[in-house]
């Protein structure tokens, strides 16, 4: 890793500067609404979840409504948040599971949390931070990518880096760093054309220029 602790304190320093109030961009009214709508995220913008999930939770309200429902009936409403197929039978199995194991409540730990189909560190650790207020790093693919741009990390598989960011940002401010990369994705540092000029962070990135 390239990025010294002064460097990290810099980074920190301009990311809270221009996003000083961060949140999840996906709509939820409670931990269950936003379980589901995290693992509808997958490979799809928040902005179509949205469109989706008001839909959906109009329809269905426990995870004993998705235990339930036809999983072609289904698969039907979320189509349009891609991979549906799979999204669905996660849905319908995680349900089952919640009503099974945590008396249809969700876990608010994270060894529960990814004991559930459909759900992996990534979608654990939105859960935890946004409901229940718990210190977590979310590895997304913008996180993944700035953090490897940024020499934050030298590795690629987003356990490992969320491991490496833990170490080195401190805790209380894991929730809004998560949140304020991914804001810093969609605005500046874009995959493919990265708008390296106007980037405020452009002096303590690696990325080739």
């Amino acid at each position: 890793m390239h990025s010294t602790t002064n460097n990290v304190r810099k980074i920190l320093q301009v990311l809270e500067s221009i996003y000083p109030d961060v949140k999840t961009q996906l709509i939820h009214k409670n931990p269950f609404e936003l379980l589901i709508a995290t693992i509808l995220s997958a490979q799809c913008t928040d902005r179509q979840v949205n469109k989706v999930s008001g839909k959906l939770f109009k329809k269905l309200k426990t995870p004993a409504d998705f235990a339930n429902i036809n999983i072609k009936e289904l698969e039907k409403i979320i189509h349009s948040t891609g991979f549906y197929h799979n999204k669905a039978k996660n849905i319908k199995n995680c349900c089952i599971k919640l009503i099974n194991d945590y008396n249809s409540k969700v876990p608010d730990n994270i060894g529960d949390l990814t004991e559930l189909p459909g759900v992996g560190r990534k979608t654990a650790n939105v859960v935890l931070g946004v409901a229940f207020n718990v210190d977590s790093m979310v590895v997304d693919t913008h996180v993944s990518r700035i953090s490897q741009r940024l020499g934050l990390t030298n590795n690629k598989d987003s356990e490992k880096i969320e491991y490496d960011l833990m170490k080195i940002i401190p805790k209380n401010k894991w929730n809004n760093f998560s949140l304020q990369l991914i804001y810093f994705g969609r605005e500046f540092c874009i995959s493919r054309n990265p708008k390296c000029i106007k980037c405020p962070l452009t002096n303590l990135c690696n990325y080739k220029k």
